[in-house]
């Protein structure tokens, strides 16, 4: 099998196994938007770098988490309804990013790998990053679990026990924010969101518990990656789209059966 094929199924595995738990939560606490959001921020946080001749791969995780944050920030003063302040914020961290590319006529950035990802162009040092990511955030997720649990069924409740509900919910925001960089090398900007929402909402008709759930997505989206590289391979179809179209047939699978009561 070629090198390329075996470090994009790596790559697809690595970020699939972190995306399930933290997909769950996503669909937990109904984050999809806040998820686009900080996906399209990852664009900005490209054409920063490119413009600055920084490293991508500080500028896409440093952007997304400075979205994180700021949208903390706006959404605890009230300004405006979190809604609003996501749309604003989302399609204005896309089009400043694209715009921003657009001005680098020296520089030439290939948008349909950003957009769609390009999982067959991974190389031995994104592994590198994307495992040693994935065990910084499973580690925090593990350290985190019971009190993200804790907030998502009753933050009210979980205060009176003595959870910093803020606190706890900012680090999944920001916990987020790393996965979405982490995963836009294999899906892309459109379609990260995707990759974390369709395999957790598959799993939540299969579960009987959280843990459950979780176990049941990261194992579900890892399938996927498989199936979409086998597609891709075998179709010529872009591999980050097919990802998202498997994991898509799976859910329509699972809508076959009767969910447990």
């Amino acid at each position: 099998m070629a090198d390329f094929l075996i470090y994009a199924l790596l790559a697809g595995l690595g970020v699939a196994l972190v995306a399930g738990p933290l997909g769950c939560f996503v669909v937990w606490r109904r984050m999809a938007y806040f998820g686009d959001t900080l996906a399209h921020s990852a664009l900005l946080g490209v054409s920063l770098g490119v413009m600055l001749d920084i490293n991508l791969s500080v500028t896409v995780t440093a952007v997304p988490l400075i979205m994180a944050l700021g949208l903390v920030y706006l959404e605890q003063r009230g300004f405006l309804a979190l809604d609003t302040l996501l749309g604003i914020l989302s399609h204005s961290a896309l089009a400043a990013g694209l715009v921003i590319i657009s001005l680098l006529p020296d520089v030439r950035v290939d948008l349909m790998s950003l957009l769609f990802g390009d999982l067959l162009a991974v190389t031995k040092s994104d592994l590198w990053v994307i495992y040693g990511l994935s065990a910084v955030v499973l580690a925090l997720l593990a350290m985190l679990w019971q009190k993200l649990i804790n907030i998502t069924v009753d933050p009210e409740l979980a205060a009176v026990e003595g959870t910093n509900v803020a606190l706890v919910r900012t680090a999944l925001m920001l916990i987020t924010a790393l996965v979405i960089a982490l995963a836009m090398k294999v899906v892309g900007v459109l379609l990260i969101t995707a990759l974390l929402i369709i395999p957790a909402a598959t799993a939540r008709r299969l579960a009987r518990s959280p843990e459950q759930m979780a176990v049941a997505a990261s194992i579900i989206a890892m399938l996927t990656v498989v199936m979409g590289l086998a597609m891709s391979w075998y179709s010529d179809a872009p591999a980050g789209p097919s990802v998202v179209i498997c994991a898509a047939f799976l859910f329509s699978v699972s809508l076959c059966r009767r969910q447990r009561t």
